[in-house]
């Protein structure tokens, strides 16, 4: 998702996507960890794409301020 997609979301969709993620992290950690992952640039991806959206987040409610 990008930036500009995520900034017309609200915030209960924005996170809910990042409890999405999270679950997928997860599950991915567990699969590196038996060695049955086959990237492991997923995990970094996905860190990356929550902090996006908890910045936008964080945007969204010093705009409503």
């Amino acid at each position: 998702m990008k930036i500009s997609e995520m900034r017309e979301c609200t915030i209960e969709e924005l996170n809910e996507e990042i409890f999405n993620i999270r679950k997928t992290l997860f599950d991915l950690r567990i699969s590196k960890s038996t060695y049955k992952l086959e990237s492991t640039a997923e995990i970094s991806k996905l860190r990356s794409q929550i902090s996006r959206m908890k910045t936008v987040i964080r945007e969204k409610q010093l705009n409503n301020q």
